[in-house]
């Protein structure tokens, strides 16, 4: 039975082997269901991977194989919590290492184009800390960052 709420992200023909990365990098992942096209359709053939029922660190999506007209744009992004450095360098290696490239404040883009926002745990509470001072020096420490440094991040925190 298909969730209620589904994310559909558009491809370009690449949709099972986006999904195939995301459930072997994140936990919680998975791919479900890969569905061929019944007949021919405008960016592909009767047979072709149509579409792939796959689920990001528990969100369900489906990948569409769309074809060339639609990119993904930071606007849309996946925020991912992580426990500690380890987890974050893990997660930004695969992501970057992978074909895509470094933004700022912890995002990062796929090779596919998807933004990704490997947000550590600790950085999240400081920003949103009811202490003014607390939530300014570890926001401003995010801002001259690419990947989220956590000791730097603790450092702001305790001033």
């Amino acid at each position: 039975m298909r969730p209620r709420n589904t994310i559909c992200l558009w491809f370009d023909g690449t949709a099972l082997e986006a999904a195939t990365f995301y459930a072997h990098t994140f936990p919680d992942s998975a791919v479900i269901a890969v569905h061929h096209a019944p007949a021919d359709f405008p960016s592909g053939k009767q047979g072709d991977v149509l579409t792939v029922d796959f689920t990001v660190a528990g969100i369900p999506c489906i990948g569409l194989n769309g074809g060339p007209a639609f990119r993904h744009s930071e606007a849309f992004s996946f925020q991912i919590a992580t426990d500690d450095q380890a987890e974050t360098d893990r997660l930004w290696d695969a992501i970057v290492g992978n074909g895509g490239e470094e933004s700022a404040c912890g995002w990062c883009r796929d090779r596919w184009g998807l933004s990704w926002q490997i947000t550590p745990r600790v950085l999240s509470e400081a920003v949103t800390s009811n202490d003014p001072a607390v939530a300014r020096r570890a926001f401003e420490a995010m801002m001259t960052m690419r990947r989220i440094d956590v000791a730097r991040i603790e450092a702001a925190v305790r001033g």
